[in-house]
């Protein structure tokens, strides 16, 4: 038999064996399984350096696709949710999804999940996003690789909000003020407030997991103790998350906001001076009394 016919005869019983098939596309089902393998492999990481914490309560809509792309943004990740409150199933699909599940039945109160998170977190990178807002990936790696790098202790979302009409919204202001309180107006209105951001497991030392729970006040204690503090990419979450409109005619978060900036101030003027180491211009106050 030629060389050509016995490999063509190999073949062929090769096939009839069934060793060689034609692949088919595998099902949805199949399909789904494979990524909750992946996802829980990459999230159950044992030396995680990104660790990804999301605060959640009551947002099955969007956490699937949420962890789905916190998953992807370094090779060894950890997700962590802290569902708070969740009554909706959220629970179940984030551990589906291959998250760490921090689970409490009632609610925390407005970002103390961030704070439970990073208590929890293994991660030398830690970033911060929320559970209702799909941000993609590539955008995620923003705010992670330079601190990664080296490059800054915090990296924050440069998004200052608007501030060319005629009636800046409060929040807004609070935020101006602060870091220019804090020496640092080129920051403009970017603030620990916003999400996505991303910090050091060393910046956490030195701000206090505590702190997490008022993102102003870890931005105070941040800038007072020295860390280097970036605006460095622009997620626009404020056409991200469209406003709750039941829920900001009942609970606006506008006074709580205002009030935690309000606390940062306070802190800041109780470790530096009553003008929170901001200069007097020489008044001659003694000559007053």
């Amino acid at each position: 038999m030629k060389k050509g016919a016995r490999k063509s005869a190999r073949s062929t019983a090769v096939r009839r064996s069934g060793s060689f098939r034609n692949k088919r596309p595998a099902s949805a089902a199949v399909r789904s399984k494979r990524r909750r393998k992946l996802l829980a492999k990459i999230s159950m990481s044992s030396q995680p350096v990104v660790s990804v914490i999301i605060p959640v309560m009551n947002e099955r809509r969007n956490i699937a696709r949420v962890i789905r792309e916190a998953s992807l943004v370094h090779p060894q990740t950890e997700v962590i949710v802290v569902s708070n409150g969740s009554t909706d199933g959220t629970l179940d699909i984030a551990l589906r999804s291959g998250a760490k599940v921090l689970t409490y039945s009632r609610p925390l109160g407005h970002d103390t999940g961030r704070g439970v998170g990073a208590r929890a977190a293994k991660g030398r990178v830690l970033l911060f996003i929320d559970g209702d807002m799909v941000i993609q990936a590539k955008d995620l790696r923003q705010f992670t690789d330079p601190v990664e790098a080296g490059e800054t202790d915090i990296a924050l979302n440069n998004y200052s909000g608007p501030t060319s009409t005629l009636d800046v919204h409060s929040v807004v202001l609070a935020k101006h003020v602060l870091n220019a309180m804090l020496n640092r107006p080129d920051l403009e209105g970017t603030s620990l407030t916003a999400i996505p951001h991303a910090l050091s497991k060393e910046a956490l030392d030195v701000i206090g997991a505590d702190c997490l729970a008022v993102p102003p006040l870890a931005q105070a204690r941040a800038a007072v103790n020295g860390l280097r503090i970036k605006a460095v990419h622009h997620v626009p979450v404020g056409r991200l998350n469209a406003p709750r409109i039941r829920r900001e005619r009942s609970n606006s978060l506008k006074s709580l906001i205002v009030g935690d900036h309000l606390e940062a101030i306070h802190w800041l003027t109780n470790h530096t001076d009553v003008r929170g180491g901001l200069g007097d211009g020489g008044r001659k106050r003694l000559m007053l009394r």
